[in-house]
């Protein structure tokens, strides 16, 4: 597989965006950069996925790569090297990733949110507050829980800084030398804080070991990004078939699901249906569903077991 085939579906200011474009640098990968809209509708990338709407994709030829940890999943499949998994405690990675994208990540979107206030636009704070928050979360929750999620997201900070004063110049595990997927957990929400907080230079400025990180982070830049447009992606995918991957005959037989059954899948966040189609392969972190698209034919949108639903 080549690497021009790499598409990221994404926009600049997206900080689960930046996480991928940080992995593509740290594997200084070639890639293919469609810009998407912040806000729905998304009809180009929905034709591509069946109905998520979240930021960013990945997609290789007629393989749609949803949420992140699947799509980081993805590239290590693809291209394992140079691997950024670490050996020691491979699996416990992705119990950090459940903190960095859970707890961590979203006290940082309280505190810029909050931070941000009424002069958020109007058609952004309908869409995110309840998206992150649930429907019956306003505005003014999120003022006047500021200073309470600043202290609850310092606490946080202070872990990563106090793991950082080791005088390793990174957090990657058993290769503290280089980068890791542990630092690109850490960091997508440090960036996040920094580009969208009003006095992110003040808040961050008690984390000295953080933000001498950050600029070593920063110079591993994003690999070698190349524009492209959304109907090329979708030409892409129309030109190709999907990968048929080997799904996990212990993983079936515990789920009660067949290959091939009619699946609709939604999400534990909310419970919306995402997309139908077929089973196409599951193992013991991720599934795919197969359907068909009236631009694009067949595709193979690819999931991971945590965080969504399967419905026959």
């Amino acid at each position: 597989m080549e690497a021009r085939d790499i598409i990221l579906h994404h926009y600049p200011q997206s900080p689960v965006a930046e996480k991928i474009r940080v992995v593509l640098g740290m594997k200084n990968l070639a890639w293919q950069s469609v810009i998407i809209p912040r806000l729905p509708p998304k009809p180009d990338l929905t034709e591509l996925t069946g109905g998520y709407r979240l930021t960013p994709v990945l997609q290789i030829g007629a393989d749609i790569f949803c949420d992140s940890p699947c799509i980081i999943r993805a590239l290590e499949r693809f291209y394992p090297t140079p691997g950024f998994i670490p050996g020691t405690g491979p699996g416990l990675v992705w119990d950090l990733g459940c903190w960095t994208d859970g707890m961590f990540f979203k006290t940082a979107i309280a505190v810029v949110l909050g931070d941000a206030g009424h002069n958020m636009p109007e058609d952004f704070a309908k869409d995110r507050i309840p998206l992150y928050f649930g429907n019956h979360t306003t505005v003014d929750d999120l003022i006047s829980d500021l200073p309470d999620n600043k202290l609850q997201l310092t606490a946080q900070l202070n872990w990563i800084e106090t793991q950082l004063a080791t005088g390793q110049p990174f957090l990657n595990g058993d290769a503290p030398e280089l980068p890791g997927i542990i630092d690109d957990l850490c960091y997508y929400p440090v960036w996040f804080i920094r580009g969208r907080l009003s006095d992110a230079a003040d808040f961050l400025k008690p984390f000295p070991n953080i933000i001498a990180w950050e600029a070593r982070i920063q110079a591993i830049g994003h690999g070698r990004m190349h524009d492209f447009d959304s109907q090329s992606a979708l030409d892409a995918a129309k030109k190709t078939a999907p990968i048929t991957f080997s799904s996990d005959f212990e993983a079936l037989e515990r789920s009660g699901l067949k290959i091939g059954q009619p699946m609709s899948v939604t999400s534990n966040q909310n419970n919306t249906v995402i997309v139908r189609g077929q089973l196409a392969h599951l193992d013991q972190e991720t599934f795919s569903i197969e359907r068909t698209s009236t631009r694009c034919g067949q595709l193979s949108v690819h999931f991971p077991v945590l965080g969504y639903r399967t419905l026959s």
